[in-house]
């Protein structure tokens, strides 16, 4: 009986040696778990399968690097995650023929999206933002802007998930008061 091996040493052996079998194995114990948890976020799922082959595309050929920090689910969901929401914000082509579409529709019209981030980039919520420790920072990024639960940014970050609820609490309340 061959002995499994663990993540870690699966992700050196692709890094040092471009083990074609580490990868395999990796595909295998990741794949299916990171195709369920991007497809319960995008409906498309010709989309998603070109997400996640990209996901172990970046890990083959070493342009996503693991540093043995935290757990290798969470990092595949982060480096997955992120570019699912390059694909959905029309980094291809067809994005940028719907946002060529979208801009003629309404040429007058500020998108909602537009209002909020003029608001981040010249307003207080820019400079509240930045005055938080990073910590703080940090669960905001994984639970408001990428969108992950408290389990999932826990495991992104390597802390328990009632650090990750105490965290995103202070973080919400030093925005509100330095806000009010």
């Amino acid at each position: 009986m061959r002995e499994t091996r663990s993540d870690g040493e699966l992700l050196r052996a692709i890094a040092a040696d471009a083990d074609r079998r580490a990868f395999e194995e990796l595909y295998r114990r990741y794949a299916p778990w990171l195709l369920a948890r991007l497809r319960g976020r995008c409906a498309d799922p010709g989309l998603v399968d070109d997400v996640v082959q990209e996901t172990f595309l970046a890990v083959w050929r070493g342009t996503a690097r693991y540093r043995e920090e935290g757990d290798v689910a969470g990092w595949l969901w982060r480096i997955g995650s992120r570019r699912l929401i390059d694909a959905l914000r029309g980094d291809g082509a067809r994005g940028r023929l719907r946002q060529a579409l979208a801009r003629i529709r309404h040429r007058d019209e500020e998108s909602a999206e537009e209002r909020v981030l003029a608001g981040v980039e010249h307003g207080d919520l820019a400079g509240a933002l930045v005055r938080l420790s990073p910590e703080l920072r940090a669960v905001l990024q994984a639970t408001v802007i990428d969108g992950l639960t408290t389990r999932e940014a826990a495991v992104l970050l390597g802390i328990p998930p009632g650090t990750v609820k105490t965290r995103a609490m202070r973080a919400r309340k030093q925005l509100r008061e330095e806000l009010a």
